[in-house]
């Protein structure tokens, strides 16, 4: 091009013509993919039976787990250090269940209705109970009951209604589980159900949450070859939070017989790849699910067990699933012990890595924009597990503070000039 020749730029219409078909689909992108919330997600969600829950379980809980601590220090003393060990013993005492479920599907059986009646409704108290018993009761609570199949629907309906009449409404943080999900219309239907007990309680519309529970290999994928799950999402936020893996029905469910069940199952990996992709940047929640393999019995067993279920954390950890089940007070240590030393162990270098990028400085890595985000969730997880204080943090990089890693969550401050 020479001196004098005008630089060739697009045409103002043709850019007017760009925007027209794209504006549209940035709007549907904003809308369908509004960002995660991993600061908000529990480290695990404890499934316990509604005949054997009580006001007091979170406590006793905590209590049983503390006591298996004790009588296993040398175990916990080879998968974990010192402090980490202070840290989770700390935890225990003080707050030991993050999410919990009480239990009328599988882990509750069937019952004569007038007996599920009666333990719908003390469900119910108990739920409100542990709401006003906050910080030491969990953070998020409430139940499973049975599905939305033919047989079980009108059980399951009825179980809910007198879990939220018994507690009195919504308590702060409820959540309810949808085992069993088969097809996206079953969602269609539980927004319905939500719509309802949102106005019967006065609630705004979107305020019940609820999960769905990925057992069954139709949910994962549908009869025409679409991800039923990538559907079932788009069609239950807002009021959608999570979905949880459901490990010995989906594995039975494949063909896998019981004694290669497990989380870490080739089509356990599978359906649980499936659901991050569907629930990427959605805010929907990705739970993992159970072993049960449970730290009972002789002390080998005990011993056996609990270093089963710390491996078996840690592999979902690294695997980017940062939740998952727990359903005996045993797998409340081994939990946590996982937990606090995964983030601990990610912490130095994660901290080291953002005070590089907001210093604008080489370092032997030159992080990119969505790598710096990555590495603040190392922070933001960590520091909602209670793995470290922002104090130990900003011994490390003085520029990585609460302030800058939500103005860089934001797309903010952190990253201007």
């Amino acid at each position: 091009m020479s001196a004098g020749d005008t630089p060739r730029t697009l045409a103002p219409a043709v850019r007017g013509r760009i925007d027209q078909l794209l504006t549209p689909v940035d709007a549907d992108l904003a809308a369908l993919y509004p960002g995660d919330d991993p600061v908000g997600q529990p480290a695990h969600t404890v499934y316990v039976s509604a005949a054997d829950s009580n006001a007091g379980t979170p406590r006793e809980w905590g209590e049983r787990a503390l006591a298996l601590a004790t009588d296993t220090a040398a175990v916990l003393g080879e998968i974990g250090d010192e402090h980490t060990i202070s840290i989770v013993l700390e935890r225990l005492r003080t707050n030991p269940i993050e999410d919990l479920r009480i239990d009328l599907e599988d882990g509750y059986g069937w019952r004569p209705d007038d007996v599920e009646d009666a333990h719908a409704r003390a469900a119910g108290r108990t739920l409100r109970e542990w709401s006003a018993d906050r910080p030491h009761a969990p953070r998020s609570l409430g139940v499973r009951a049975k599905g939305l199949g033919a047989a079980e629907r009108p059980r399951g309906l009825r179980t809910l209604e007198l879990v939220l009449d018994a507690a009195g409404g919504v308590p702060a943080g409820f959540v309810f589980t949808v085992p069993k999900l088969r097809d996206v219309r079953q969602v269609d239907a539980v927004n319905v159900l939500c719509e309802e007990f949102e106005r019967v309680h006065g609630l705004d519309e979107g305020a019940l949450r609820f999960e769905l529970q990925i057992e069954i290999p139709q949910a994962v994928l549908g009869p025409d070859g679409t991800a039923t799950l990538a559907q079932a999402i788009h069609r239950g936020r807002p009021r959608l939070s999570g979905l949880h893996y459901g490990t010995y029905d989906y594995s039975a469910a494949c063909g896998v017989v019981s004694a290669q069940q497990s989380l870490a199952h080739p089509v356990a990996d599978h359906a649980k790849a499936v659901m991050q992709a569907a629930a990427a940047q959605t805010g929907v929640w990705v739970s993992d699910g159970s072993t049960q393999v449970l730290p009972t019995g002789s002390p080998d067993n005990v011993a056996a067990a609990l270093r089963r279920h710390h491996a078996l954390v840690v592999r979902s950890l690294e695997r980017g699933i940062y939740q998952g089940w727990d359903m005996h007070p045993g797998h409340l240590v081994t939990r946590w012990l996982a937990v606090t030393g995964f983030f601990r162990g990610a912490m130095a270098g994660a901290a080291a890595r953002l005070q590089a990028y907001f210093e604008r400085s080489g370092g032997d890595v030159a992080d990119e924009p969505a790598t710096a985000m990555s590495l603040s969730l190392v922070i933001g997880r960590g520091i909602a597990a209670g793995a470290f204080t922002y104090d130990e943090v900003a011994a490390i990089a003085p520029s990585v503070t609460e302030v800058a890693l939500e103005s860089l969550r934001a797309g903010g401050g952190a990253l201007a000039d």
